[in-house]
C-alpha cells in the first residue's frame, strides 16, 4: 500500500527507495531558487542533496520562492510533503527512486515575501530557472528590452516589483543599505552565457531606476555562468502512478528524469558556495563553449527532432528516433552544419557528445514528448537554432540543412500535420504565426519578416533563399522526401 511523502515517511520509506543521506534538521538555508519546476528539482536539488549526503555544506539548503501564479500551486504541493520530492532516474537497464530533501521550506508568492527572504544575510546564492524566455532579451538587437511594461513597471516601482530582476534589486538595495554583502545570482536556464544575460537584464533595470545604484551592482554582484543538463520531461498521471505502484510513494509532483547529469559552472562566488564539485559538477575558467555545445547540439537538436516529429504523427520523442528518417536527419545536420559552427573543446570529442545526445533522445523510459519539444518555438529558435545559422553564414560554413529546420517550424505553424490532423497552439504568439506560415505558402518572406524572431536573419538573402526552397520542397514534396534530400546531400 502507497504512503504519502512527507517527513514522517522518511522513517519508513519502501524498500528500494533511498532517502535523504543526512539529518535534514542540521539544514540552514543558503541557497534561494527562483522557480521550483521539475528540472530544478532533478538537477540542482539532487547534486545538493548528494553533498549534503557527504556531511559537507549543511548550510546551503535551498529556500524555494516563485512569482508567478502558477507557483503558489507548486508551493501549496510541496509544503504539503515538507519540501520533499520524489525523483525517478529513468535508467533503461532499471529505474530507481530517491527521496530529495535538499530544500527545507519556500517563501509564500508575493513579491515582500521574496524580497524579505532574498534579503536575509544567511542566503549567499540567488539561482533561477525562469525559462530562456524569462530574461528581457530584445529580439531585434538581442540586448536588453528596456521598454516592456514589466520592465517599465518595475524601474517605475521599484519597492513593489512584478519581475525576479526587480525583487532582486530591491534585495540588493536592502543588503546594502544594511551593510551586508550581496549574493551570488546564478542562472540555471538554457541560455547562451546565461550569466551575462542576467547582469544584462539586472543591471539595465538597475540603470533605469537609479544610475549610482546600477554602478554599485555592476561593481559588486557576481553572475557566474553555468551550463546544466539533464532531460527532464513535464510530470503527469502517468509519473504519479508510477510513483506509487512501481515505489509505493504517494508524492503530488514527482520528478522523473533521465540518468545523466551534466553542470559545468564559471567558479565566482565571493560570498561561498557548496562544493559541488565532489558531487560531480565541473567548474571552469569560462563556460562559454560547453554552453554552445550544449545550447547548438542538445537543444537545437530538439528543435530538429520536434516539428518533423509532430508533422510525421509522433507523440513520443524514442518513438521519432526509432524513426530513421528524423534520426538520420538528425545526425546529418548536427554533423554538417552544426558542429562546425563549434570551436574545439580541449578533451572534448563533438563526434562523441553527438553520439550521447542521440541515445539519450533515444531513452524509451523518459517518456519526453514531442509536444513539450514544440512548446513555444517563438522563444527557442531564437536561442537555440538561429545563432547556429548566424555562425554558419559568418563562417562561410553549410545552412542549407538550418533553413530546413526553421521551415519544418514554418510548415508546423501552419496548424496541420502530413495527415491533416490540427495542431493545437502552443506559443503565445500563435495566432501570428499561424497566420504568417499560411501566407509563406504563396510569400515566404511572410515567415521571415517577423524581426521579434528573427531580428536581421530573415533579411539575409542568402538564407532567405535557402528558407523559401525548403519551404516550397515541405509543401510540394513532403515531409519525408525533404528529410531524405537533405540526408542524401
Amino acid at each position: 500500500m502507497s504512503i504519502p511523502l512527507n517527513a514522517a515517511a522518511l522513517s519508513r520509506l519502501p524498500e528500494g527507495v533511498a532517502g535523504p543521506a543526512y539529518d535534514r534538521a542540521s539544514l540552514t538555508p543558503g541557497i534561494l531558487h527562483v522557480g521550483v519546476g521539475n528540472f530544478h528539482r532533478a538537477h540542482m536539488q539532487v547534486y545538493l542533496d548528494r553533498l549534503f549526503g557527504l556531511g559537507r555544506d549543511h548550510d546551503f539548503a535551498i529556500v524555494g520562492a516563485g512569482v508567478r501564479a502558477a507557483d503558489a500551486g507548486m508551493r501549496d504541493r510541496l509544503l504539503a510533503q515538507d519540501c520533499l520530492t520524489t525523483v525517478v532516474e529513468l535508467d533503461p537497464s532499471g529505474l530507481s527512486a530517491r527521496v530529495i530533501g535538499s530544500m527545507i521550506d519556500f517563501v509564500p508568492v508575493e513579491a515582500q515575501a521574496v524580497i524579505a527572504a532574498m534579503s536575509d544575510p544567511a542566503i549567499r546564492i540567488v539561482s533561477t530557472t525562469v525559462t530562456e524566455g524569462g530574461y528581457y532579451v530584445d529580439a531585434k538587437t538581442d540586448g536588453f528590452a528596456a521598454d516592456h511594461p514589466d520592465i517599465q513597471h518595475d524601474a517605475a516601482s521599484p519597492e513593489s516589483p512584478k519581475t525576479v530582476f526587480g525583487m532582486v534589486l530591491a534585495a540588493l538595495r536592502r543588503r546594502r543599505d544594511a551593510g551586508l554583502p550581496p549574493f551570488t545570482f546564478l542562472s540555471c536556464d538554457n541560455l547562451p552565457e546565461n550569466g551575462h544575460v542576467a547582469a544584462r537584464t539586472v543591471i539595465g533595470l538597475a540603470r533605469l531606476q537609479d544610475a549610482g545604484f546600477a554602478e554599485w551592482v555592476e561593481a559588486n554582484v557576481a553572475f557566474p555562468n553555468s551550463m546544466v543538463d539533464c532531460i527532464t520531461p513535464a510530470t503527469s498521471d502517468r509519473e504519479r502512478r508510477m510513483v506509487a505502484d512501481r515505489f509505493g510513494l504517494i508524492d503530488a509532483v514527482p520528478v522523473a528524469c533521465e540518468p545523466f547529469r551534466q553542470w559545468v559552472i564559471e567558479d565566482n562566488f565571493p560570498q561561498g558556495r557548496p562544493a559541488w564539485e565532489e558531487v560531480g559538477a565541473e567548474f571552469v575558467a569560462n563556460v562559454a563553449q560547453y554552453e554552445l555545445m550544449k545550447l547548438r547540439i542538445l537543444n537545437g537538436g530538439h528543435a530538429a527532432i520536434a516539428y518533423p516529429g509532430a508533422l510525421l504523427g509522433h507523440h513520443f520523442v524514442h518513438d521519432a528516433m526509432a524513426d530513421p528518417r528524423i534520426s538520420g536527419w538528425l545526425d546529418a545536420l548536427t554533423r554538417r552544419e552544426i558542429q562546425p559552427t563549434l570551436s574545439p573543446i580541449e578533451g572534448v570529442s563533438y563526434d562523441a557528445y553527438r553520439e550521447l545526445i542521440a541515445s539519450r533522445f533515444a531513452n524509451p523510459e523518459v517518456g519526453d514528448t514531442i509536444p513539450r519539444l514544440c512548446l513555444d518555438g517563438s522563444n527557442r529558435q531564437p536561442k537555440f537554432i538561429l545563432p547556429t545559422a548566424k555562425a554558419a553564414l559568418a563562417e562561410g560554413g553549410a545552412f542549407e540543412g538550418l533553413a530546413l529546420e526553421v521551415a519544418l517550424w514554418c510548415r508546423y505553424c501552419a496548424g496541420t500535420d502530413e495527415a491533416g490532423r490540427d495542431i493545437p497552439p502552443n506559443d503565445d504568439n500563435w495566432e501570428d504565426l499561424r497566420a504568417r506560415a499560411l501566407k509563406a505558402k504563396d510569400d515566404p518572406d511572410a515567415f521571415l519578416s517577423n524581426a521579434l524572431v528573427f531580428g536581421d536573419l530573415g533579411a539575409d538573402p542568402r538564407f532567405a533563399e535557402a528558407f523559401g526552397a525548403q519551404l516550397r520542397s515541405l509543401w510540394t514534396n513532403g515531409v519525408e522526401a525533404s528529410l531524405a534530400a537533405y540526408v542524401r546531400g
